[in-house]
């Protein structure tokens, strides 16, 4: 059989979901289609490796299967059920979870296939046949194209479901850049502590690769609260040829998925895009972790923000780990978690702070920011911060920015150079950052870019030059009023 392309596949793909349009919300298309994928999949690898088998040896052998399915439950057998396909489908999922016991337990999720009401026999056999258009087998649909259109799916499903976006997707091009900044070594360990559908980790492989370098050497870890967004993850692996990897579902600020010798796994490198300033978080808890993991200290309720930022960095391999984190610019200066940052900064593991353009997240104009920290600075690199203003490096298109090679690329090579560069970043003394600016990391109070456009500037920025304006004045007014008491004592 002919390669059936990149393109053809997407439409493909994305047309599933026009079976389920007014059937279910956007925001569930995921917990149908991708299952559905899957087990496609697997079925049709299964029988291409069967007819392998036996051209080679003149019999199959089960043990040469990526994944084993049994046959009274292979998609083709489901595919020929009239009445109750959703659970014939719920029926063979299950029992090909329970074929391959520490591979895909629980990947396919626990969507409802067995709910009438929403998904009639006569729609569920639509997407059966859709499916059934192409075969999905590893010649005709190798690793690369089918991972690359899974996710070019999970983005088109973001953008359909608007309010889940942000926790279900983050933007590929923002993640490129964070993955080159770290640049991870064949063999490293990387983990990511809400992974969402994986695309942190993923590109990080992706980026190993493109160099020419081994990425299937790399050691993938992750850990994802939601149970459907946890089995998109495993199943975006698999979809990748990526084998080596965990991906732990739960709570990683109450529950971290991966431990040794009773304390935090460390590993070599850390990606992240934790979810934004959380008020439910058990604080009481935190208080007292048994992990160490509130070492600066114990945030607000209403921000737990640094509860992340500390289990990464514990999360740290304490001799040479790095990490890239993605946050909201208010972790950088709110007064409510001035002491626990001040007490990370003196540290001397903030290496740099790249404050981010806006609309680089779905339905939010927000402006982020990435910490980027490592355990082992440079030497010419200790006690000393780099801050680079990248709010200008973005390509804006409608409602939504992307960071081009040509953004990256300039971004990099201010953070490998690690020096001053006019308007754009700024190294600055850690003694500086604590005495002057009472530990404050806002980007704008070290690196501001020259000044285009003053009519279209954001709400945020101009939050920001207020606030940098009015601790300017309040400085200029102390020292003032401490002047006038030094007159009035020496009289």
């Amino acid at each position: 059989m002919a390669r059936i392309g990149l393109e053809k596949i997407e439409k493909y793909l994305f047309d599933s979901a026009n079976f389920l349009r007014g059937h279910i919300d956007a925001g569930d298309y995921k917990q149908f289609i991708f299952p559905l994928l899957f087990f496609k999949r697997v079925c049709d690898v299964y029988d291409e490796e069967y007819a392998k088998n036996e051209a080679e040896f003149g019999v199959d052998f089960e043990d040469l299967h990526m994944f084993n399915v049994p046959k009274e439950h292979h998609w083709n057998v489901v595919r020929e059920k009239s009445e109750d396909v959703g659970q014939a489908l719920q029926t063979a999922m299950r029992e090909i979870e329970k074929a391959n016991p520490g591979k895909l337990e629980g990947i396919f999720g626990d969507a409802q296939w067995t709910n009438k009401e929403r998904l009639p026999d006569r729609l569920l056999k639509d997407l059966l046949e859709h499916f059934s258009m192409y075969t999905l087998s590893i010649e005709n649909v190798p690793d690369d194209e089918l991972g690359n259109a899974y996710e070019y799916l999970i983005k088109e499903f973001a953008d359909d479901s608007g309010h889940t976006a942000q926790e279900f997707y983050s933007n590929r091009t923002l993640v490129k850049l964070m993955a080159e900044m770290l640049d991870a070594k064949p063999g490293d360990s990387i983990y990511d502590p809400t992974c969402g559908t994986g695309g942190m980790l993923l590109i990080t492989a992706t980026h190993l690769k493109e160099k020419g370098e081994e990425y299937r050497s790399l050691k993938l870890y992750g850990q994802e609260v939601n149970l459907i967004t946890s089995s998109i993850a495993r199943m975006n692996m698999f979809l990748h040829g990526i084998e080596d990897f965990n991906v732990y579902r739960g709570d990683v600020l109450a529950d971290p998925g991966f431990m040794g010798n009773d304390e935090l796994k460390t590993f070599d490198i850390v990606l992240a895009n934790p979810p934004y300033s959380i008020k439910r978080w058990d604080r009481d808890k935190f208080m007292n972790d048994p992990y160490g993991r509130n070492m600066y200290g114990v945030p607000p309720q209403g921000c737990a923000d640094y509860a992340f930022i500390q289990h990464i960095i514990k999360s740290m391999n304490a001799e040479h780990g790095k990490c890239a984190i993605l946050l909201p610019h208010g972790v950088l200066f709110r007064d409510s978690e001035q002491d626990i940052r001040k007490k990370m900064i003196e540290d001397d593991i903030v290496e740099c702070v790249l404050g981010l353009g806006p609309n680089l997240f779905y339905n939010s104009p927000m402006e982020a920011c990435v910490l980027i920290c490592n355990m082992n600075k440079p030497k010419e690199r200790k006690n000393k911060i780099l801050f680079i203003n990248a709010v200008n490096e973005v390509r804006k298109e409608k409602t939504m920015s992307y960071m081009d090679k040509h953004h990256r690329d300039k971004i990099e090579d201010a953070y490998i150079r690690f020096e001053d560069i006019e308007n754009f970043c700024k190294v600055e003394a850690i003694n500086t950052i604590l005495d002057k600016n009472k530990g404050n990391l806002n980007v704008q109070l070290y690196a501001r870019p020259k000044e285009e456009n003053q009519d279209e500037i954001s709400l945020e920025e101009a939050i920001n030059n207020w606030e940098i304006s009015s601790k300017e004045l309040q400085d200029s007014f102390k020292k003032m009023i401490k002047s006038l008491e030094e007159v009035k004592i020496h009289g």
